[in-house]
């Protein structure tokens, strides 16, 4: 139902111009202090995509996003310890 997607992050120069990037993918946050644009693209077109994006001219770098990697189900081996501190 819903399409794949992938994230990046985008550090820009510019910005005002990073605003442009809405009609590549989804912006999700965009960083005023640090310059950088948080940014999500369907996975079957992410590498066309980017392709594209690295050619702007107020792009400096990009890195893919690797929190869709990020193992998120834990174990409760560890004993909880906190039933032994009492007020």
């Amino acid at each position: 139902m819903f399409p794949e997607r992938t994230g990046y992050i985008i550090w820009v120069s510019d910005l005002k111009a990073a605003r442009n990037l809405d009609k590549y993918g989804s912006v999700h946050y965009l960083s005023r202090r640090m310059h950088y644009v948080v940014m999500y693209v369907n996975a079957d077109r992410a590498e066309d995509t980017m392709r594209n994006i690295r050619k702007l001219s107020y792009v400096r770098k990009i890195e893919r996003s690797y929190r869709g990697e990020i193992k998120t189900e834990y174990s409760k081996d560890v004993p909880d310890k906190t039933r032994f501190y009492g007020l």
